[in-house]
């Protein structure tokens, strides 16, 4: 145990049973973010974070295929007493700190990786072919380990219950769907997620109150004709004009049909039909993604695409069908935060890194099924900066290049202890729950 952390332990326990912890003043408690800080910057647990990283790199896995990844989680729960529950959708795993008792609070790590090769040549290079964490999942699994550390260490000074949400399948596959449906956030009142920028300095957050990431969904769409020789175009009905023709129209779904103060976006980036200069084929298949920062928006956009896809491949004689994989790649939702746990969120970010240190940031495009918890109970999604001061320009997120600065870890490990202690500290006396509503597994 460091010098730091024994000091604050002896305060913290001086002050909950000299004085009761109810009476313990707003500034004694605005100091819990910095010694959680502290605390997940000592050698020892910050090497430990270190090392569980790039085990978990050097060994990705995809969406429900996490099992390895699970088992290195639930191993170190073990070391550290911390009671679990396993499996959840297929790999997930729930950790459970505090007293057993309500309020309950949630704090999410996902543990995917993505279906491509790594090309950075490092000591911990991922060790199986076509697959790479180039999100930052690997980091995200370990801080949420380092923030169980910390709050397993102070765990008497917890008013309620920690869940620990270690989720599978985030990229495009809604693990977080399947957690909400197998009951993973079941009693809790609030659920907190941390993602990773590249591009934002170390040392500084960014989010911001309502929509923050766009709901998406996915199509894939086969437009069939009449293949024949490309010199006598007239016996034949061509998927390739057909389908330029259909992609030509999608973009006016955005320039023409949507509200220009309502940003969405429909891009085909898949085209594959024919494999010969001089022949047409039968049938080409195009793909891609659409987005919005609505509900209603992501609906229209998902019934004028099927609309259009049909209608405009009729018009050059071609029949269409379209799938929007949502066996696959179910829809997802918006990311909306919650206004009231901004709030709360800039506070905390404030009292541990500074409030200049906070930044407020413009919605983006991208995706995040964490909306899914969002749509059951309130939740807030924060973005972690790690850009070495050394880097013109990191490498991007879903890059082959993309790479962690691992001096993050302590960072995000302390911001989400100190989320779920101080949630806990404040709803204490208002939760609405009954002792028998619980879960079973507490």
């Amino acid at each position: 145990m460091g010098f730091c952390e024994l000091g604050f332990m002896i305060l913290v326990l001086f002050l909950v049973f000299r004085i009761g912890f109810s009476s313990i003043d707003s500034e004694q408690v605005s100091e819990i973010p910095g010694n959680f800080l502290k605390f997940a910057k000592e050698d020892g647990i910050f090497d430990w974070m270190v090392n569980i990283r790039r085990k978990i790199h050097e060994n990705p896995e995809l969406g429900f295929e996490e099992f390895e990844t699970s088992k290195l989680i639930r191993e170190e729960l073990d070391k550290m007493g911390i009671p679990y529950k396993y499996p959840v959708a297929v790999t997930g795993v729930l950790g459970f700190i505090g007293s057993g008792d309500p309020p309950f609070v949630a704090i999410r790590a996902d543990m995917d990786a993505l279906p491509m090769q790594e090309m950075l040549d490092w000591e911990h290079k991922s060790k199986n072919p076509g697959k790479m964490h180039a999100c930052g999942h690997d980091a995200h699994v370990a801080m949420l380990l380092g923030a169980a550390k910390i709050l397993q260490e102070h765990r008497q000074i917890l008013k309620g219950t920690v869940v620990l949400v270690f989720q599978p399948a985030e990229e495009g596959g809604g693990g977080a769907k399947n957690m909400v449906d197998e009951g993973a956030i079941d009693n809790v009142q609030a659920i907190f997620g941390i993602h990773v920028r590249p591009d934002l300095p170390l040392g500084e957050v960014s989010s911001r109150s309502g929509p923050i990431l766009a709901g998406s969904g996915f199509f894939e769409a086969v437009i069939s004709g009449k293949g024949g020789h490309a010199a006598i175009p007239q016996h034949s009905i061509d998927p390739i004009l057909a389908a330029s023709n259909v992609i030509v129209s999608l973009q006016h779904l955005v320039s023409r049909e949507a509200d220009p103060l309502d940003s969405q976006v429909v891009t085909v980036g898949k085209f594959q039909g024919g494999g010969a200069f001089n022949v047409i084929p039968d049938s080409v298949t195009i793909g891609g993604t659409f987005r919005a920062f609505s509900k209603e928006s992501l609906s229209q956009l998902k019934q004028r695409i099927q609309e259009v896809i049909v209608a405009q491949s009729a018009v050059q004689r071609c029949n269409a069908t379209v799938d929007f994989l949502t066996n696959q790649k179910p829809l997802f939702p918006p990311t909306v935060n919650d206004g009231n746990l901004h709030n709360f969120f800039e506070n905390i970010a404030g009292e541990m890194l500074g409030t200049d240190k906070v930044k407020h940031m413009q919605p983006l495009m991208g995706s995040e099924d964490f909306s899914f918890y969002q749509e059951a109970i309130p939740g807030y999604f924060m973005f972690l900066g790690m850009k070495n001061q050394k880097e013109e320009k990191p490498a991007s997120p879903h890059s082959p290049f993309f790479k962690i600065n691992e001096d993050a870890l302590p960072l995000g490990a302390a911001l989400h202890a100190s989320l779920a202690t101080r949630f806990l500290l404040e709803t204490h006396s208002e939760t609405p729950f009954k002792k028998q509503s619980f879960h079973d597994e507490l």
